[in-house]
């Protein structure tokens, strides 16, 4: 059984720790309303701008002349995974569930034959991978020294991840994050965004008004040109501020039941402090009254 200085040491130990995820659940909401407000504000406009260009891409007929970002390689061999994680733990499963979820989907194209790379984003989900598939990591893109995602730190990972496309290192590219809906909830996500998707063509209610009719100027083709490139950055950029807000949001959750959980620990440990004191004295009294009763 511990000794009573064993036990207050103990004690003091656990009230520190509670002091520190106390101070760390009081930053990560603090954080994250500003992180939370910066996610929802690029949900709208990253929206509507993969709509407009799944649109697009579903009124152009793949040819020659068609954008090779919306065409592909005419193969669908190899699949890059772009898997955007945290570069900082004690954030409960944040990190874990987003490589769990890019390893069912790698999983998934293997079993179907397909070849399967990373191009890792945070430092959080390398580790894993390097695990699992050794050979299957083509680069990793530094976010350890960023504040705050940026929309340069976006465009210079698209931009690399669209030459080493256009220079045939793989056939489609899919990207990886955490969707933050709440801080007890952020949803693990992959979407394909190399080459783009065209949309289903809509049903026609018939009771109901005909759509209007659209016309681009220029053509499509030349449109499409210009927003794809675009639409990859605007994409990989939700998802690093999607990743942010959910990041702290779990970590905030995450401290906030190790905090409770420091109590529930300090409340038992403080019992068995008291009893075995308790114990202690009793026994010194009786003792006393022993000697006293002897003479």
């Amino acid at each position: 059984m511990a000794s009573l200085k064993s036990l207050k040491m103990r004690i003091g130990s656990v009230k520190s720790t509670q002091k520190i995820t106390k101070a760390m659940k009081m930053v990560a909401a603090a954080k994250l309303r500003r992180a939370q407000a910066n996610a929802e504000a690029g949900r709208p406009y990253a929206t509507r701008l993969a709509a407009v260009v799944a649109s697009l891409a579903s009124r152009v007929t793949v040819g020659p002349q068609s954008p090779k970002l919306m065409a592909g390689t005419g193969k669908d061999e190899t699949h890059l995974i772009v898997l955007a994680t945290g570069d900082r733990g004690l954030a409960g499963a944040f990190n874990s569930n987003i490589v769990r979820a890019a390893r069912r989907k790698a999983e998934q194209l293997e079993g179907e034959g397909k070849t399967v790379l990373f191009y890792i984003v945070g430092r959080k989900g390398r580790p894993v991978i390097a695990r699992f598939y050794p050979s299957g990591i083509i680069a990793q893109h530094d976010t350890s020294t960023m504040k705050a995602p940026g929309y340069s730190d976006a465009l210079a990972i698209a931009e690399d991840v669209t030459q080493r496309f256009l220079a045939g290192q793989f056939d489609v590219a899919h990207l990886a994050y955490a969707n933050f809906r709440s801080t007890l909830l952020q949803e693990p996500t992959v979407d394909q965004i190399i080459p783009v998707a065209p949309v289903a063509a809509p049903i026609v209610d018939k009771t109901s008004a005909a759509p209007a009719a659209i016309e681009y100027e220029p053509d499509e083709e030349t449109i499409l040109e210009a927003l794809l490139p675009k639409n990859i950055a605007i994409q990989i950029y939700r998802a690093l501020l999607e990743n942010q807000a959910g990041f702290y949001g779990s970590q905030m959750t995450a401290m906030d039941n190790a905090t409770r959980n420091a109590g529930d620990m300090i409340k038992k440990l403080a019992i068995v402090y008291n009893r075995q004191r308790q114990a202690a004295i009793t026994t010194e009294l009786v003792e006393i009254i022993s000697g006293a009763e002897a003479l």
